[in-house]
């Protein structure tokens, strides 16, 4: 499974992508939503896990333009933003899961 982190406190970006390899996935990691998109644009990834609140573009809108280009990308919103205002926003723009950090690393996996 082909996997791009994108959040931007590095630290933590960096702890998920070691996480993930070691559960067999191949990981890319960037740190802002700009540069998500670029990734986005030349490689085919199975799952997004992708911040909301992003520098550069903003999680929620890359999100938005996976789904206007149809991309089979599965995104996975993991970020703070938790009320369920926020969940059913994201939800609704398109995630297809949504997790709270921080969140116990084995629901991450599954």
């Amino acid at each position: 499974m082909r996997v791009l982190v994108v959040e931007d406190h590095a630290k933590l970006a960096l702890t998920l992508a070691t996480g993930l390899r070691r559960a067999g996935m191949a990981v890319d990691v960037v740190f802002d939503g700009n540069d998500a998109l670029e990734h986005l644009a030349v490689t085919a990834y199975d799952v997004v896990v992708l911040d909301r609140g992003l520098p550069g573009t903003h999680g929620d809108d890359v999100c938005k333009a996976l789904v206007a280009e149809g991309s089979p990308s599965r995104v996975l919103m993991l970020t703070a933003a938790g009320s369920v205002e926020d969940r059913v926003e994201g939800l609704g723009i398109g995630a297809d899961d949504y997790l709270l950090k921080p969140c116990d690393f084995s629901e991450l996996v599954a």
